[in-house]
C-alpha cells in the first residue's frame, strides 16, 4: 500500500480526481495558471503605461528600431489605425512619444521616442523582469533557462500550426475565455 499526501487523498475521497491523477499534472491547467499569473503580474507592471501592453509595444518598438510612420507602426504591431491614433494621443500627452513630420512624405507622421520614454522603458522593463521573477521564482537559474528554451520550442511549433498575429489580442482572448467572456 502506498501513502498519499492528505490533500491528495482528500480530493480523491471527494471525487475531485476521477482519474486518480492530481489536476496539477494536467498540462492545460498548468499552462492556464502560469499564464494567468504572468498576465496579472505584467498588467500590474504596465498599469501606468498609457495603452497598457500596446503602449509598451509602441515604446519598445520605436525605441529599439527608431522612428516609424504611424501607419507602418500600426501595421507592424497589428493595431487598428484608429486605435493607434488614440493610443499615440495618450502616449504623446504623457510625454513618451512625439509625432514629427516625415521628411519623405509631409502627409505622414513619424513616431519618435522622447528621452522620457527611454527612461520609462527602462523602468517598465525592470518591472516586467520582476513580474517574471515572481512567476518563475520557484525555478533555479538553469531551470529557468531550460524552461524558456523548451517553452520557446513548443511555442514556435504551435505558432506554425496556428499563427497568432498579435500577442495582446491573444492575451485578451485567453483571459476573456478564462473569465467566461467571449472575445
Amino acid at each position: 500500500m502506498t501513502s498519499s499526501p492528505p490533500d491528495v487523498e482528500t480530493r480523491r475521497i471527494r471525487g475531485l480526481e476521477p482519474s486518480g491523477a492530481p489536476v496539477e499534472s494536467d498540462l492545460g491547467w498548468a499552462l492556464g495558471v502560469v499564464f494567468r499569473r504572468y498576465a496579472k503580474a505584467a498588467a500590474a507592471a504596465l498599469a501606468d503605461v498609457p495603452g497598457g501592453p500596446r503602449g509598451y509595444q509602441v515604446l519598445a518598438t520605436v525605441t529599439a528600431e527608431g522612428p516609424r510612420r504611424q501607419l507602418d507602426l500600426a501595421a507592424q504591431l497589428d493595431v487598428d489605425r484608429t486605435v493607434m491614433t488614440y493610443l499615440l494621443d495618450d502616449l504623446e500627452k504623457a510625454g513618451l512619444v512625439q509625432r514629427q513630420a516625415d521628411p519623405a512624405d509631409r502627409r505622414a507622421r513619424l513616431i519618435v521616442p522622447t528621452e522620457q520614454s527611454r527612461e520609462a522603458l527602462c523602468d517598465i522593463e525592470r518591472r516586467l523582469t520582476a513580474a517574471e521573477d515572481e512567476v518563475l521564482g520557484s525555478l533555479e537559474d538553469t531551470e529557468r533557462s531550460a524552461f524558456r528554451l523548451l517553452l520557446q520550442r513548443v511555442a514556435v511549433q504551435a505558432q506554425a500550426v496556428d499563427p497568432v498575429h498579435n500577442a495582446c489580442d491573444l492575451a485578451e482572448e485567453t483571459l476573456g475565455e478564462a473569465e467566461g467572456v467571449s472575445p
